[in-house]
């Protein structure tokens, strides 16, 4: 089986910084994305940022504050988020397309969440 876990969440002042990472471990034989969505109160998820062997796309509210990551030696993607918003406020989900040991076909898979808070 397959697991994500995310970290680095909590809260910030606005115009502050945080780093969310997620690591994903089980029967992995390869990946093919790695990426972040959030959902915050009342909203359905969003995509923040993703990335894969074709690149990287994130969404318009998070260019050039956002940037995501890879670390493929250990499964591992980063998200870097400056100069933080209040309207970023939500909780962050790691998603990752994966292919298991037993299953041909990419997968995706969700981590748990992480709250970020972003305080006027």
């Amino acid at each position: 089986q397959v697991q994500l876990v995310e970290s680095g969440g909590g809260l910030v002042q606005a115009g502050g910084s945080l780093r969310l990472a997620c690591v994903a471990s089980g029967s992995i034989f390869g990946i093919n994305a790695m990426g972040w969505y959030r959902q915050a109160p009342g909203n359905s998820r969003e995509l923040v940022a993703m990335s894969s062997s074709g690149g990287t796309n994130y969404a318009d509210s998070v260019k050039g504050r956002f940037t995501i990551s890879r670390d493929n030696a250990k499964n591992t993607v980063y998200l870097q988020m400056n100069s933080l918003k209040p309207e970023d406020t939500a909780v962050y989900y790691c998603n990752a397309f994966i292919i298991t040991t037993t299953a041909r076909l990419p997968t995706s898979y969700w981590g748990q969440g992480t709250q970020v808070t972003v305080a006027t």
